[in-house]
């Protein structure tokens, strides 16, 4: 595929309320050619330690829409993630234990061919924030 017939996508989550990258976040890359396009699963990766997810699908040639779906519950109800939240705010109150307001959450974005498209998530149990980075 030419980098300038297609778009590229990457992504990182930074867990905001404990100020670290999120690790283990199942996240699925879906796509579509034009408004009323079916979307179609390209597969999907998880999150490394560094919160980033380095090795998503190539987007096809004509993809002109892109759907990111983050599985946040299964991180918020993690062990891991309780152990690095406890070792994260040791006095402050456990955010977690009311559970995730948010059990998925989807980004869906337009693209053009030659570009890429980095999509930070900042995310917290209840809320999130997400941006084109760079």
């Amino acid at each position: 595929m030419s980098t300038e017939t297609t778009a590229s996508v990457s992504t990182h989550i930074l867990d905001t309320s404990i100020g670290r990258p999120a690790e283990g976040v199942a996240i699925s890359l879906s796509a579509r050619t034009g408004l009323d396009g079916e979307w179609a699963a390209l597969g999907g990766s998880a999150t490394d330690a560094d919160g980033r997810c380095k090795d998503l699908p190539a987007l096809p040639e004509g993809t002109t829409h892109v759907r990111l779906d983050f599985e946040t519950e299964t991180y918020f109800f993690s062990e891991h993630s309780s152990k690095k939240q406890a070792e994260a705010q040791q006095d402050a109150p456990r955010v977690r234990d009311s559970g995730a307001f948010f059990p998925e959450v989807t980004i869906t974005f337009a693209v053009t061919p030659g570009e890429h498209y980095h999509v930070p998530l900042l995310l917290n149990p209840f809320g999130y924030s997400v941006y084109r980075g760079s």
